[in-house]
């Protein structure tokens, strides 16, 4: 794309976006553009697209304006499959737990996860990946492309689940991980949601 949009370098390729790194009028900046499926008739891809770009749009507004440590949305082109927001400082909370960064954060997750829940959003891939940790200013969530907007108590476990899986799978050195986080998380709320989670959590141990 050209206009105000300075591309520095590539961030990520997946089978939904490719994301880039650069520049938006001055700014610090990412953009994500949403991959055309090749197997779905076009009409259809293109419907598809423009839903869940518009659906992206919708949460990443509302989560900014709550003061939710997201990125803020700068433009969007939905015809077209791209949206840009600014850059959010720090790197991902999985590269800094991994080389011995203090692992203090994780009650101050809870807590941001549940001010997302608290919102009416549930993550859809909450992994250690989609999260930056930056000494100044913390924590912030990144990569809402799967997320949804929902009251439903069931994908609001799950991202529980799946970031507990993260936990114990990528980072089996921190003791009670997700306890910690949980801790966090009930801090604010969200009996319901912890519930559910332990529900999911028991599920899984039975079934595995």
């Amino acid at each position: 794309m050209a206009g105000p949009w300075l591309e520095t370098d590539l961030l990520h390729q997946g089978a939904e976006a490719v994301v880039y790194s650069g520049s938006w009028m001055g700014r610090d900046a990412v953009l994500k553009q949403r991959q055309e499926r090749k197997w779905r008739h076009p009409d259809l891809d293109e419907r598809l697209t423009k839903s869940r770009l518009s659906a992206e749009v919708r949460l990443l507004r509302r989560l900014h304006l709550l003061g939710i440590p997201v990125p803020e949305l700068l433009a969007v082109d939905a015809h077209s499959g791209w949206l840009v927001t600014n850059r959010l400082p720090g790197r991902p909370l999985f590269e800094h737990l991994r080389s011995g960064g203090h692992s203090d954060m994780l009650e101050e997750l809870g807590r941001t996860i549940r001010s997302i829940h608290a919102a009416g959003v549930c993550h859809g891939d909450l992994t250690t990946h989609n999260i930056l940790w930056d000494n100044d200013l913390g924590l912030s969530i990144i990569d809402l492309g799967l997320a949804q907007i929902t009251d439903d108590l069931e994908p609001m476990g799950l991202d529980l689940q799946v970031l507990n899986e993260c936990l114990k799978a990528s980072h089996p050195s921190i003791e009670n991980a997700i306890d910690r986080v949980v801790q966090g998380y009930s801090s604010q709320g969200g009996e319901d949601v912890v519930g559910r989670f332990n529900e999911i959590r028991a599920r899984v141990r039975y079934h595995g």
